[in-house]
C-alpha cells in the first residue's frame, strides 16, 4: 500500500512525540527539526562554533551516549523504518542499528602525525570542515543518519540532513535521538539538524549555501552527481551492482549459505549485498542445490519473464526497478507472480544469461540471477562487466589465492569480500569498522570520522626538539 503525504506527516509527528520528554518546548529547540532548510543551517552554524571549542574528550562523551541510545531504540527504529518505507525486515534492521552503535568509529579515528628533528617539530592534525550538508537514503535511513552523525561529530563538525522524502519520519527520529543524546550529557543541541519536509529545492539551497563547505551524499547516481556538480568538496556514496563469483575450488555448501545470508540481509537493501552470482559451470548445479537448501526458491522459463514484468517498469523506453517491490519479502514477490510460496522463502533464484535485465539491473530485492561461466577467467570477465564500473563492492568464493588476487585486482572495488557473506565488510562477522556511507565514486571508500576532517600542518622551526 502506498504511503500518502498525510501518512508521512502523521509518522513524523508520531516519531517526534515518542522521544519528547518536554512537550512544551518548540520543535526546533527540542529536536533539531526545522520547518525550513535555512533555519536548520543557521542552527547548525551556531552549534558548530560551540562544538569546535569543545575538548575531544567531551565529543566522545556525547558519542558514547548516542551509541547507548541507539541500542536502546534499535527495535523502535527498526519498526518505524519498516512502517514508513515499507522496505526491509525488522529483525535485520535491529542488527544494523546495533552494528552502527557498536562499530562506527568515534574520536579514536582522529590521529595526529608528528615529525621531530634537528629543525624542530611538525604536526599534522585533523580539523573539522565545519557544517556538513548530508543527503541520506530511504534504504538505510536511520542507520545512515546515526553513522554519519557519529563520524562527523567526532571530527568536530555539525551536520544538516536533507533526508530522502520516503523516509522523513524515521530519519528525523534519528536526528532527534542524536540531539537528545548530546543534551543528556550536557552538550549542545543541534549537533544534527533536519527539516520537516525535505525537497529538491531544500537540497539545492543546502548545496549552494556559502557556509556549508562539505557535502556528503549517500544514495543513487542522481544525488551523487548533484553534489559533485556543486563546485564544493563532495563525498559521493552511490550505486553498486555487486557481483559474487564462485569458482570450482570453493567450499560450495558454505558459499551457498554465505551468499544467501548476505543477499537477504534486510531483503537486499544494503548497497554492498550480493546482487548476482557468476559461477563456474562444473559446480553451478551443486551451488543452486545448496542455495535451495538455504530457503531459496528457484524459478524457470515463463516465471522468470513474469518476474521481470512484475519488478521492473518501462520508463521512457528503459526498464528500471519498480520501487514498490524494493526491499520486499521474497515470498510476497513470488505470490505476486502466481507462486503460492511459503513465508519461509528468503530468496528467489533463477538461471539466466549475463545480459538478462534482471541480472544487469541492481534490484535491491531478495532476487539473485545465476550466470554460468565456462571457467574462472570468463566468470571474472562477466562479473566485472556486470559491476558496471561502479567500483563499489564485489565478492568471491574460492580456495585458489591466485584466482582471488586476480579478481580483486581487476574489479578494483572499494570492498572485496572473500569466502564470507557481503556484510562481513561492515564488521558483522568480519574484522573492521562499520559505515553506511561507502564512497566508491569519489574514492574515500568506507567513510569514518577522519573522512570528515581536513589536514592542517603546524610547524615549529628550530624549537621543541628535546632529544
Amino acid at each position: 500500500m502506498a504511503i500518502t503525504d498525510v501518512d508521512v506527516q502523521n509518522i513524523v509527528k508520531q516519531v517526534l512525540n515518542q522521544l519528547s520528554d518536554t512537550p512544551s518546548r518548540s520543535i526546533q529547540e527540542e529536536t533539531g527539526i526545522y520547518h525550513n532548510i535555512d533555519s536548520a543551517i543557521a542552527a547548525s552554524i551556531r552549534t558548530q562554533k560551540i562544538l569546535h571549542r569543545m575538548p575531544m574528550e567531551f565529543r566522545e562523551k556525547i558519542i558514547a551516549n548516542i551509541r547507548k541510545k541507539t541500542i536502546q531504540n534499535a527495535t523502535k527504529m527498526a519498526e518505524l523504518g519498516v512502517m514508513e518505507t515499507g522496505m526491509g525486515r525488522i529483525g535485520d534492521k535491529i542488527i544494523k542499528h546495533q552494528l552502527v552503535a557498536e562499530k562506527t568509529p568515534g574520536t579514536e579515528d582522529i590521529v595526529t602525525t608528528a615529525w621531530s628533528g634537528d629543525r624542530g617539530l611538525t604536526l599534522i592534525e585533523q580539523g573539522p570542515f565545519g557544517v556538513i550538508g548530508a543527503i541520506t537514503p530511504s534504504t538505510n535511513p536511520s542507520e545512515t543518519v546515526i553513522c554519519n552523525a557519529i563520524g562527523m561529530l567526532a571530527g568536530g563538525n555539525t551536520v544538516v540532513f536533507n533526508p530522502h522524502p520516503g523516509a522523513i519520519g524515521i530519519s528525523n527520529f534519528a536526528v532527534q535521538l542524536v540531539n537528545e543524546a548530546s543534551i543528556e550529557v550536557g552538550g549542545p543541541d543541534n549537533i544534527a539538524t533536519s527539516i520537516l519536509k525535505p525537497t529538491l529545492e531544500s537540497a539545492d539551497i543546502l548545496f549552494k549555501h556559502p557556509e556549508v563547505p562539505l557535502l556528503v551524499a549517500t544514495g543513487g547516481p542522481g544525488v551523487v552527481t548533484a553534489v559533485l556538480s556543486s563546485g564544493k568538496r563532495a563525498i559521493g556514496a552511490g550505486a553498486g551492482n555487486p557481483p559474487v563469483v564462485v569458482d570450482e575450488t570453493a567450499d560450495i555448501k558454505k558459499a551457498a549459505a554465505d551468499i544467501v545470508n548476505g543477499a537477504t540481509l534486510d531483503n537486499n537493501l544494503p548497497c554492498i549485498a550480493e546482487k548476482e552470482v557468476i559461477v563456474v559451470g562444473e559446480v553451478a548445479d551443486e551451488l543452486m542445490y545448496y542455495m535451495e537448501q538455504n530457503d531459496c526458491y528457484k524459478i524457470e522459463d515463463q516465471l522468470i519473464e513474469k518476474l521481470a514484468e512484475t519488478v521492473l517498469v518501462n520508463k521512457n523506453g528503459k526498464y528500471v526497478i519498480d520501487r514498490k517491490w524494493v526491499g520486499k519479502d521474497a515470498w510476497k514477490i513470488l505470490r505476486a507472480i502466481g507462486v503460492d510460496a511459503d513465508e519461509s522463502v528468503r530468496c528467489i533464484i533463477f538461471e539466466a544469461g549475463a545480459d538478462h535485465i534482471l541480472v544487469e539491473e541492481e534490484l535491491m530485492m531478495p532476487i539473485l540471477g545465476i550466470v554460468r561461466a565456462k571457467d574462472v577467467d570468463e566468470a571474472i570477465e562477466i562479473a566485472i562487466r556486470l559491476e558496471h564500473g561502479n567500483r563499489h563492492s564485489a565478492h568471491m568464493h574460492s580456495k585458489n589465492v591466485d584466482h582471488l588476487t586476480r579478481f580483486g585486482q581487476q574489479v578494483d572495488t572499494a570492498i572485496f569480500v572473500k569466502n564470507a557473506p557481503s556484510y562481513a565488510a561492515l564488521g558483522f562477522g568480519g574484522e573492521g569498522y562499520c559505515t553506511f556511507t561507502i564512497a566508491s565514486r569519489t574514492g574515500e571508500g568506507l567513510t569514518s570520522a577522519r573522512t570528515f576532517t581536513k589536514s592542517r600542518r603546524c610547524v615549529m622551526a628550530e624549537s621543541l626538539c628535546i632529544r
